[in-house]
């Protein structure tokens, strides 16, 4: 763990410096999904050194996401907190309007004909980012005690799960927008992510865990109509994919779903088997492509290191299940389903050393996606802040 705790140093200091985090160094450069896999790696190496330093960072990085996310784009006509509150509140509840996603251009404006190419190089608001982002807030206040992480991370739940639902007609059936405007008031892309209420319906759970022994929250941040409404939307969903970050994505929440069933005795054994299933599903599909086997430029990184950080979630779950049996009435059957993963745990490693290798970092495909290839590989190699509740 020491050398990779070194090579998780560098990259994160690389980090700070390129995205303007650091002092002096660049313009802040803040993108939301990468920013939250970095505070979770700032978690990861105070919690391994116990340098305050590093807790700072992940403070750091949390304001300077809210100051600059949370608020209207240079180029646009509109300023101040998306939220519209005016500055004072604006800072005391910086996610309470959402925040962007932080791309290069800006929203579609309204009437201008939708672009498939274009929209993913344009800004809004992404659920699935939220909730990546409400998970981090809910880490820093797990590790540091500050509960006003959680609350801002329910704030931000209570906005985006009422501004990305709504209900289609005419069978009264509750969807979510895949794509929201930047102050939330439109839709940019109608469709429902596969996932989306999966993990909303988890991130609600575990932001209410934690709320649990927050002696002061206010009850205006209760979840329970939202968790009720994620639990139905997500009846029946075949969950699965063969996409590497999606199979990731079934496997982190998997690993989430057992912490909140060992720790906070949520009845979940069902929903976990049916997520190892429709995501061992998946592995056998995507190992098939042969895609792993590619050379580096027909490759995405930060893909396949969303299945590198999940396979090290596998281990994690067997060992929480194993020592506490108790916890888990489909024990047998749970321990049979993570077993079927054994054969694809060395993926892990070929995962990281492939894209440790300065050779396949001058690729296009790294160069072009840096921060976020980067970011992930760091999580991969140090992956307890991110993947643990506790």
């Amino acid at each position: 763990m020491t050398k990779d705790r070194a090579i998780i140093r560098e990259i994160m200091i690389d980090f700070t410096t390129r995205t303007g985090l650091a002092a002096g160094s660049h313009a802040p450069k803040r993108y939301l999904w990468t920013d939250a896999f970095a505070v979770c790696n700032f978690l990861e190496l105070f919690q391994q050194t116990g340098e305050q330093r590093y807790r700072d960072e992940a403070f750091a990085l949390i304001n300077q996401v809210h100051t600059i996310l949370g608020r209207h784009r240079d180029d646009d006509p509109r300023s101040g907190w998306i939220s519209g509150l005016d500055e004072e509140e604006g800072r005391r509840h910086p996610t309470v309007g959402g925040l962007r996603i932080g791309k290069k251009l800006n929203e579609r404006s309204p009437g201008e004909p939708y672009d498939e190419r274009l929209e993913w190089d344009r800004d809004g608001q992404y659920f699935h980012y939220l909730t990546k982002w409400m998970h981090a807030l809910n880490r820093v206040a797990q590790v540091t005690g500050k509960v006003h992480y959680n609350r801002w991370a329910l704030e931000l739940a209570k906005t985006a799960h009422a501004r990305f639902t709504h209900t289609e007609s005419p069978s009264r059936e509750k969807r979510m927008y895949w794509k929201m405007s930047i102050d939330l008031s439109r839709p940019l892309v109608a469709s429902m992510g596969q996932h989306d209420a999966l993990d909303g319906l988890i991130t609600y759970l575990q932001l209410t865990a934690t709320a649990a022994v927050d002696p002061e929250i206010p009850s205006e941040l209760n979840l329970d109509t939202e968790i009720t409404e994620a639990a139905v939307m997500c009846e029946g969903v075949n969950w699965f994919t063969d996409d590497p970050l999606g199979i990731g994505g079934l496997l982190t929440d998997a690993c989430r779903l057992t912490q909140l069933i060992l720790y906070n005795n949520f009845s979940l054994a069902d929903m976990l088997s049916r997520l190892l299933h429709d995501a061992k599903g998946g592995m056998d599909t995507f190992v098939m492509t042969d895609t792993l086997n590619h050379p580096a430029e027909y490759r995405l990184a930060f893909r396949e290191l969303g299945l590198s950080i999940a396979l090290h979630a596998i281990e994690k779950m067997a060992l929480m299940i194993k020592q506490h049996p108790q916890h888990f009435p489909q024990q047998t059957a749970l321990t049979a389903q993570l077993a079927d993963f054994s054969q694809y745990l060395p993926l892990k490693e070929k995962i990281e050393q492939f894209w440790l290798t300065p050779e396949n970092q001058k690729s296009s495909t790294w160069l072009e996606h840096i921060d976020i290839n980067s970011v992930m590989l760091a999580t991969s190699l140090g992956p307890d802040g991110y993947l643990l509740l506790r």
